[in-house]
């Protein structure tokens, strides 16, 4: 990939990524300072990871039917875009999730698109991905960072009038792809059948949807659980900025490591760490030294996790399949599994408080590492 076109791949994940920074720490304040509580904060999220459900498979249909995938793109963040702005005049909880769904619809159909034209343009240097996508932890780590400060000063309910500008910078840096052609069709697989039934793909993404579910309480009640606790929004921004900038680190060091050590050592170590973790973050949440040292392991939780899947992506589904494969990773694994973490984690929050939801995501983990290390006995068995 030459440099010009490298910058415009990190031009949109790092517009896509900002406006994720905001989203994804935030939106839970603004929906408790609506005055609704943990079953809709709970609500909005799974609404919004079962959009990833639906959201992928619908898209790759469209895009499939399309002579101008890159045009169809670009509609698809101008969607997104509209569909947020609805957030601005929405307060009731039918209404705000009612806005979700539409908005995650059009949000989440346009990442794995892009992560399909990403690797098809990379194409055998796949192990660059971790350069390009730490431009979108760069994003996210600004925006996360600045936001807790900002709506102590505003207020949380001015998170949809912070929030729409970056969006808008999404639509521009998705205009630079109007012209992007679609994936060429990969090599034929023989008698294969179905990617669904290669070996490896199903305990691959059986993983990957307990490890998102291991996330849902970080990602619907992490913010809440801090301030809980008794940090300010200042100090909640820096613990979500010191998980992203470690994040950065870890992709830029991804290739080296992948190269090293190969993506299934390495997925095995980051579940790991994920379950300490979320085992930390449950007992101490308190102490600021030990949640430093917790944020700090979502270089491997997240980043090194994440890269690693994109390795044993482009083996899974190579070529033309790409599209098809990035959906049903997020489908399957961010959409059903998160769908399944913020329901897990909204019911142990309300029942039992935030240390319950976050050991609940340490069982789920510590399920999905076992899971995995099952595909070595499976490997070795006669």
């Amino acid at each position: 990939m030459d440099p010009a076109a490298r910058w415009r791949f990190a031009a949109f994940y790092l517009a896509y990524y900002a406006a994720l920074g905001a989203y994804t720490p935030y939106v839970g304040r603004f929906v408790d300072a609506l005055g609704h509580g943990g079953w809709v904060v709970g609500g909005m999220i799974g609404v919004w990871y079962g959009t990833r459900v639906l959201a992928p498979p619908a898209w790759t249909l469209l895009l499939a039917r399309s002579r101008r995938p890159g045009w169809v793109f670009v509609a698809g963040c101008i969607a997104t875009l509209a569909c947020f702005a609805g957030f601005l005049a929405t307060e009731s909880a039918t209404a705000l999730l009612a806005v979700m769904a539409g908005f995650g619809l059009f949000y989440n159909a346009v990442m794995p698109q892009f992560e399909a034209m990403t690797l098809t343009a990379l194409g055998s240097s796949s192990q660059e991905y971790g350069r390009i996508r730490l431009w979108g932890s760069l994003g996210f780590l600004v925006v996360a960072g600045s936001y807790g400060t900002l709506l102590d000063h505003f207020g949380s309910t001015a998170f949809p009038w912070l929030t729409l500008p970056l969006f808008a910078a999404m639509v521009w840096a998705g205009w630079l792809h109007r012209g992007d052609p679609a994936p060429e069709p990969g090599p034929a697989m023989g008698n294969a059948g179905h990617l669904w039934k290669r070996p490896g793909v199903r305990r691959f993404l059986l993983v990957a949807l307990l490890m998102q579910a291991g996330f849902g309480p970080f990602y619907v009640f992490f913010t809440l659980h801090l301030q809980a606790a008794g940090h300010d929004g200042t100090t909640v921004g820096v613990l979500w900025a010191v998980g992203v900038l470690v994040e950065i680190l870890l992709f830029w060091q991804a290739p080296a490591l992948l190269q090293r050590h190969g993506a299934p050592r390495l997925l095995s170590f980051c579940v790991g760490v994920t379950v300490l973790r979320w085992t930390v973050t449950a007992l101490w949440p308190g102490n600021l030294s030990l949640m430093l040292l917790a944020q700090a392991s979502h270089a491997f939780g997240f980043a090194l996790f994440h890269a690693c899947c994109m390795r044993l992506m482009a083996e899974y589904f190579p070529g033309g399949r790409a599209a098809a494969g990035q959906g049903l990773l997020y489908g399957f694994g961010s959409g059903l599994g998160g769908v399944l973490g913020s329901l897990l984690a909204a019911a142990m929050w309300v029942r039992f408080g935030g240390d319950a939801a976050f050991l609940a995501g340490a069982a789920v983990a510590l399920a999905a590492l076992l899971v995995y290390a099952g595909r070595a006995r499976s490997a070795a068995a006669p």
